[in-house]
Protein backbone atom coordinates (compact mmCIF):
# COMPACT_ATOMS: atom_id res chain seq x y z
CA UNK A 1 0.00 0.00 0.00
CA UNK A 2 2.85 2.34 0.92
CA UNK A 3 4.21 1.76 -2.77
CA UNK A 4 0.86 2.52 -4.37
CA UNK A 5 2.62 6.73 -3.62
CA UNK A 6 5.55 6.44 -5.68
CA UNK A 7 3.35 4.43 -8.29
CA UNK A 8 0.97 7.54 -8.75
CA UNK A 9 3.84 9.87 -8.59
CA UNK A 10 5.33 8.34 -11.72
CA UNK A 11 1.91 8.42 -13.67
CA UNK A 12 1.22 11.93 -12.95
CA UNK A 13 4.61 12.59 -14.56
CA UNK A 14 3.08 11.30 -17.78
CA UNK A 15 0.53 13.42 -17.80
CA UNK A 16 0.17 17.29 -18.08
CA UNK A 17 -2.51 19.98 -16.65
CA UNK A 18 -4.80 18.31 -13.84
CA UNK A 19 -3.72 15.49 -14.08
CA UNK A 20 -0.40 16.07 -12.78
CA UNK A 21 -2.20 16.45 -9.61
CA UNK A 22 -3.42 12.84 -9.31
CA UNK A 23 -1.22 12.30 -6.45
CA UNK A 24 -2.73 14.54 -4.30
CA UNK A 25 -6.13 13.76 -5.01
CA UNK A 26 -5.55 10.38 -4.38
CA UNK A 27 -3.96 11.16 -1.06
CA UNK A 28 -6.08 13.84 0.09
CA UNK A 29 -9.40 13.27 -1.35
CA UNK A 30 -9.52 9.07 -2.38
CA UNK A 31 -7.70 8.22 0.92
CA UNK A 32 -9.84 10.53 3.56
CA UNK A 33 -13.72 9.27 1.51
CA UNK A 34 -11.98 5.59 2.27
CA UNK A 35 -11.07 5.98 5.78
CA UNK A 36 -14.65 7.67 5.66
CA UNK A 37 -16.09 4.32 5.02
CA UNK A 38 -13.43 1.54 6.73
CA UNK A 39 -13.60 0.99 10.57
CA UNK A 40 -10.78 1.61 12.34
CA UNK A 41 -9.27 -1.08 13.50
CA UNK A 42 -7.53 -1.20 17.13
CA UNK A 43 -6.84 -5.35 17.20
CA UNK A 44 -3.21 -6.04 18.24
CA UNK A 45 -1.71 -9.17 17.35
CA UNK A 46 -1.06 -11.96 20.03
CA UNK A 47 2.61 -12.68 21.13
CA UNK A 48 3.28 -15.05 18.88
CA UNK A 49 2.97 -13.16 15.83
CA UNK A 50 4.35 -10.22 16.77
CA UNK A 51 7.30 -12.02 17.61
CA UNK A 52 7.42 -13.78 14.18
CA UNK A 53 6.48 -10.00 12.04
CA UNK A 54 8.86 -8.49 14.52
CA UNK A 55 12.17 -10.57 13.04
CA UNK A 56 11.30 -10.90 9.81
CA UNK A 57 13.47 -8.78 7.41
CA UNK A 58 10.49 -8.40 4.71
CA UNK A 59 8.74 -5.37 6.94
CA UNK A 60 12.67 -3.98 6.87
CA UNK A 61 13.68 -4.40 3.07
CA UNK A 62 10.42 -2.50 2.40
CA UNK A 63 11.52 1.09 3.93
CA UNK A 64 14.93 0.12 2.79
CA UNK A 65 14.56 0.05 -0.76
CA UNK A 66 12.86 2.70 -0.78
CA UNK A 67 15.86 4.81 -1.06
CA UNK A 68 16.74 3.64 -4.59
CA UNK A 69 13.16 4.17 -5.30
CA UNK A 70 13.10 8.01 -3.97
CA UNK A 71 16.75 8.90 -5.66
CA UNK A 72 15.04 7.13 -8.77
CA UNK A 73 12.24 9.47 -8.71
CA UNK A 74 14.05 12.44 -7.45
CA UNK A 75 16.38 12.47 -10.96
CA UNK A 76 13.46 11.45 -13.23
CA UNK A 77 11.83 14.76 -11.81
CA UNK A 78 14.88 16.83 -12.31
CA UNK A 79 15.57 15.87 -15.85
CA UNK A 80 11.69 16.34 -16.58
CA UNK A 81 11.07 19.81 -15.40
CA UNK A 82 14.21 21.06 -16.66
CA UNK A 83 14.46 19.67 -20.25
CA UNK A 84 10.62 19.74 -21.19
CA UNK A 85 8.45 23.14 -21.60
CA UNK A 86 5.44 23.10 -19.26
CA UNK A 87 2.47 25.03 -18.22
CA UNK A 88 2.09 26.74 -14.98
CA UNK A 89 -0.50 24.07 -13.60
CA UNK A 90 1.39 20.70 -14.88
CA UNK A 91 4.79 21.72 -13.33
CA UNK A 92 3.20 22.82 -9.76
CA UNK A 93 1.29 19.39 -10.14
CA UNK A 94 4.95 17.85 -10.90
CA UNK A 95 6.44 20.13 -8.08
CA UNK A 96 3.10 18.59 -5.42
CA UNK A 97 4.15 14.99 -6.90
CA UNK A 98 7.43 14.90 -5.69
CA UNK A 99 6.61 17.11 -2.44
CA UNK A 100 4.48 14.27 -1.86
CA UNK A 101 7.25 12.24 -2.00
CA UNK A 102 9.63 14.06 -0.16
CA UNK A 103 6.79 14.38 2.54
CA UNK A 104 5.42 10.37 2.63
CA UNK A 105 8.89 8.71 1.84
CA UNK A 106 11.51 11.02 2.00
CA UNK A 107 11.00 12.44 6.08
CA UNK A 108 8.26 9.49 7.06
CA UNK A 109 10.53 6.43 5.95
CA UNK A 110 13.53 8.28 6.90
CA UNK A 111 12.17 8.77 10.52
CA UNK A 112 11.11 5.01 10.68
CA UNK A 113 14.50 4.25 10.03
CA UNK A 114 16.31 7.01 12.07
CA UNK A 115 14.72 5.05 14.99
CA UNK A 116 16.63 1.47 14.49
CA UNK A 117 20.25 1.13 16.17
CA UNK A 118 21.22 -0.52 12.92
CA UNK A 119 24.37 2.00 11.40
CA UNK A 120 23.30 1.09 7.68
CA UNK A 121 19.73 2.36 8.73
CA UNK A 122 20.66 5.21 10.60
CA UNK A 123 22.50 6.44 7.23
CA UNK A 124 19.48 5.22 4.83
CA UNK A 125 17.66 7.53 6.84
CA UNK A 126 19.77 10.51 7.08
CA UNK A 127 20.03 10.00 3.14
CA UNK A 128 16.35 10.01 2.61
CA UNK A 129 16.02 13.01 5.12
CA UNK A 130 18.37 14.73 2.43
CA UNK A 131 16.64 14.30 -0.08
CA UNK A 132 14.05 16.48 1.64
CA UNK A 133 16.37 18.76 2.70
CA UNK A 134 15.55 18.00 6.66
CA UNK A 135 18.41 16.03 7.99
CA UNK A 136 18.32 18.03 10.85
CA UNK A 137 15.47 16.00 11.74
CA UNK A 138 16.92 13.32 13.29
CA UNK A 139 19.23 14.96 15.73
CA UNK A 140 15.90 17.13 16.78
CA UNK A 141 13.63 14.21 16.75
CA UNK A 142 15.53 11.59 17.92
CA UNK A 143 17.20 13.45 21.04
CA UNK A 144 14.83 16.52 21.56
CA UNK A 145 11.19 15.61 20.36
CA UNK A 146 10.94 12.27 21.72
CA UNK A 147 12.23 13.43 25.00
CA UNK A 148 10.56 16.66 25.10
CA UNK A 149 7.20 16.33 23.69
CA UNK A 150 4.14 17.62 24.81
CA UNK A 151 5.70 20.43 26.67
CA UNK A 152 6.42 23.79 25.80
CA UNK A 153 9.92 22.81 25.65
CA UNK A 154 8.96 21.22 22.19
CA UNK A 155 8.68 23.26 19.33
CA UNK A 156 7.05 20.03 17.39
CA UNK A 157 4.23 19.80 20.08
CA UNK A 158 1.41 21.92 18.88
CA UNK A 159 -0.46 24.00 22.04
CA UNK A 160 -3.65 24.65 22.61
CA UNK A 161 -5.67 26.90 20.80
CA UNK A 162 -2.42 27.42 17.95
CA UNK A 163 -3.55 27.26 14.13
CA UNK A 164 -1.36 25.47 11.79
CA UNK A 165 0.05 28.22 9.58
CA UNK A 166 1.93 29.62 13.53
CA UNK A 167 3.02 26.17 14.17
CA UNK A 168 4.33 25.99 10.99
CA UNK A 169 6.71 29.06 11.52
CA UNK A 170 7.56 27.99 15.05
CA UNK A 171 8.28 24.26 14.20
CA UNK A 172 10.41 25.02 11.61
CA UNK A 173 12.16 27.63 13.12
CA UNK A 174 12.37 26.08 16.56
CA UNK A 175 13.16 22.30 15.30
CA UNK A 176 16.27 23.81 13.84
CA UNK A 177 17.53 25.96 16.31
CA UNK A 178 16.91 23.01 18.81
CA UNK A 179 18.87 20.24 16.67
CA UNK A 180 21.92 22.72 17.07
CA UNK A 181 21.46 23.31 20.53
CA UNK A 182 21.46 19.63 20.98
CA UNK A 183 24.73 18.58 18.30
CA UNK A 184 26.44 21.61 20.44
CA UNK A 185 25.72 19.66 23.94
CA UNK A 186 26.88 16.36 22.22
CA UNK A 187 30.45 17.88 21.26
CA UNK A 188 30.60 19.17 24.52
CA UNK A 189 30.06 16.30 26.40
CA UNK A 190 32.52 14.32 24.10
CA UNK A 191 34.60 17.17 24.20
CA UNK A 192 34.96 17.57 20.44
CA UNK A 193 35.31 20.85 18.66
CA UNK A 194 32.62 22.19 16.39
CA UNK A 195 34.83 21.52 12.78
CA UNK A 196 35.40 17.56 14.17
CA UNK A 197 33.67 14.42 12.36
CA UNK A 198 31.52 14.65 15.67
CA UNK A 199 29.38 17.19 14.39
CA UNK A 200 27.16 15.06 12.18
CA UNK A 201 24.84 17.96 11.83
CA UNK A 202 27.16 20.64 10.29
CA UNK A 203 28.50 17.75 7.16
CA UNK A 204 25.14 16.91 6.97
CA UNK A 205 24.13 20.39 6.28
CA UNK A 206 26.92 20.70 3.93
CA UNK A 207 25.88 17.86 2.25
CA UNK A 208 22.57 19.31 1.72
CA UNK A 209 24.35 22.20 0.44
CA UNK A 210 26.45 20.29 -2.24
CA UNK A 211 22.91 18.30 -3.36
CA UNK A 212 21.92 21.33 -4.45
CA UNK A 213 24.77 22.85 -5.99
CA UNK A 214 25.57 19.41 -7.79
CA UNK A 215 21.72 19.73 -8.57
CA UNK A 216 22.30 23.58 -10.44
CA UNK A 217 25.49 22.07 -12.11
CA UNK A 218 24.60 19.06 -13.93
CA UNK A 219 20.53 20.24 -14.47
CA UNK A 220 20.30 23.74 -14.20
CA UNK A 221 18.61 26.34 -12.14
CA UNK A 222 14.99 25.68 -13.28
CA UNK A 223 15.33 21.82 -11.79
CA UNK A 224 16.75 23.71 -8.31
CA UNK A 225 13.89 25.84 -7.70
CA UNK A 226 11.57 22.97 -8.47
CA UNK A 227 13.75 20.33 -5.89
CA UNK A 228 13.84 23.23 -3.00
CA UNK A 229 10.10 23.97 -4.02
CA UNK A 230 9.26 20.34 -3.78
CA UNK A 231 11.39 19.91 -0.41
CA UNK A 232 9.69 22.52 1.23
CA UNK A 233 6.52 20.98 0.47
CA UNK A 234 7.53 17.88 1.75
CA UNK A 235 8.34 20.30 5.19
CA UNK A 236 4.74 21.39 5.58
CA UNK A 237 3.48 17.71 5.55
CA UNK A 238 5.88 16.55 7.98
CA UNK A 239 5.17 19.52 10.23
CA UNK A 240 1.73 19.02 9.24
CA UNK A 241 1.91 15.90 10.70
CA UNK A 242 3.46 17.21 13.71
CA UNK A 243 0.69 19.32 14.09
CA UNK A 244 -2.44 16.47 14.49
CA UNK A 245 0.03 14.51 16.56
CA UNK A 246 0.45 16.30 19.79
CA UNK A 247 -2.31 18.92 19.57
CA UNK A 248 -3.49 20.40 22.56
CA UNK A 249 -2.00 17.43 24.69
CA UNK A 250 0.72 18.28 27.70
CA UNK A 251 2.69 16.22 30.55
CA UNK A 252 2.31 17.20 34.03
CA UNK A 253 5.35 18.71 35.25
CA UNK A 254 6.98 17.20 38.20
CA UNK A 255 9.70 19.94 39.21
CA UNK A 256 11.76 22.43 37.83
CA UNK A 257 13.64 19.93 35.31
CA UNK A 258 11.19 16.91 35.09
CA UNK A 259 8.00 16.14 33.32
CA UNK A 260 5.92 12.95 34.02
CA UNK A 261 6.74 9.79 31.81
CA UNK A 262 5.74 10.05 28.06
CA UNK A 263 2.82 7.80 27.78
CA UNK A 264 0.40 6.63 25.08
CA UNK A 265 -1.73 9.47 25.90
CA UNK A 266 0.11 12.09 25.06
CA UNK A 267 -0.10 11.30 21.42
CA UNK A 268 -3.37 11.55 19.44
CA UNK A 269 -3.47 8.23 17.80
CA UNK A 270 -5.80 6.84 14.49
CA UNK A 271 -6.31 3.09 13.96
CA UNK A 272 -7.67 4.30 10.69
CA UNK A 273 -6.28 1.48 8.26
CA UNK A 274 -5.83 2.81 4.69
CA UNK A 275 -3.63 5.60 6.49
CA UNK A 276 -1.98 3.16 8.37
CA UNK A 277 -0.81 1.23 5.32
CA UNK A 278 -0.36 4.15 3.76
CA UNK A 279 2.17 5.75 6.04
CA UNK A 280 3.79 2.64 7.72
CA UNK A 281 2.04 2.69 10.89
CA UNK A 282 3.13 6.38 11.46
CA UNK A 283 -0.55 6.88 12.90
CA UNK A 284 -0.15 4.11 15.95
CA UNK A 285 1.34 7.60 17.37
CA UNK A 286 0.88 6.97 20.44
CA UNK A 287 2.55 3.40 21.11
CA UNK A 288 5.83 4.65 19.02
CA UNK A 289 6.42 7.26 21.68
CA UNK A 290 5.93 5.27 24.50
CA UNK A 291 8.20 2.47 22.71
CA UNK A 292 10.61 4.24 20.04
CA UNK A 293 12.36 2.04 19.04
CA UNK A 294 9.34 -0.08 18.51
CA UNK A 295 9.08 -1.36 14.69
CA UNK A 296 6.29 0.17 12.77
CA UNK A 297 4.82 -3.77 11.62
CA UNK A 298 4.23 -4.04 15.31
CA UNK A 299 3.34 -0.97 17.26
CA UNK A 300 0.01 -1.09 19.19
CA UNK A 301 -3.14 0.09 20.23
CA UNK A 302 -3.51 1.30 23.80
CA UNK A 303 -7.27 2.16 25.34
CA UNK A 304 -6.35 5.32 27.14
CA UNK A 305 -4.48 6.85 23.76
CA UNK A 306 -6.93 9.80 22.30
CA UNK A 307 -8.20 8.82 18.96
CA UNK A 308 -8.41 11.14 15.99
CA UNK A 309 -12.19 11.16 14.62
CA UNK A 310 -10.28 10.03 10.69
CA UNK A 311 -6.95 9.23 9.81
CA UNK A 312 -3.89 11.56 9.11
CA UNK A 313 -4.98 12.34 5.23
CA UNK A 314 -8.53 13.59 6.73
CA UNK A 315 -7.23 15.59 9.47
CA UNK A 316 -4.42 17.00 7.68
CA UNK A 317 -6.99 18.68 5.66
CA UNK A 318 -9.14 19.61 8.73
CA UNK A 319 -5.90 21.23 9.64
CA UNK A 320 -5.58 24.00 7.12
CA UNK A 321 -8.74 25.39 8.07
CA UNK A 322 -8.40 26.24 11.77
CA UNK A 323 -11.93 27.28 13.31
CA UNK A 324 -13.23 23.90 11.79
CA UNK A 325 -10.21 22.24 13.24
CA UNK A 326 -10.85 24.26 16.65
CA UNK A 327 -14.47 23.48 16.47
CA UNK A 328 -14.15 19.76 16.16
CA UNK A 329 -10.77 19.02 18.34
CA UNK A 330 -11.13 21.49 21.71
CA UNK A 331 -14.49 19.62 22.86
CA UNK A 332 -11.96 16.54 22.85
CA UNK A 333 -9.29 18.20 24.32
CA UNK A 334 -11.73 19.33 27.51
CA UNK A 335 -13.33 15.91 27.40
CA UNK A 336 -9.57 14.53 28.06
CA UNK A 337 -9.22 16.89 30.56
CA UNK A 338 -12.22 15.79 32.72
CA UNK A 339 -11.73 12.28 32.25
Amino acid sequence: MAYSVPGVVILSFQWEGWLSFVPMLYAFALVPLLELVFKPNPENFDKQTEEQIKNDAWYDNLLRLMLPLQIGILIYFLGDIQWNSYDTVSLVGRISAMGLMCGVIGINVGHELGHRREKVDQLIAKLLLSTSLYVHFFTEHNYGHHRNVATPEDPASARYNENLYRFWIRSIIGSYYHAWLIQLQMLKGKKKGFFSGANNLLWWQIAQLLLLSAIYIMVGLKATLGFFAAAVFGMLLLETVNYIEHYGLSREKLSALRYEKAEPQHSWNSDHVVGRLLLFELSRHSDHHAHPHRKYQILKHHDQSPQLPTGYPGMMLLSTIPPLWFRIMNPRIHQLDKS
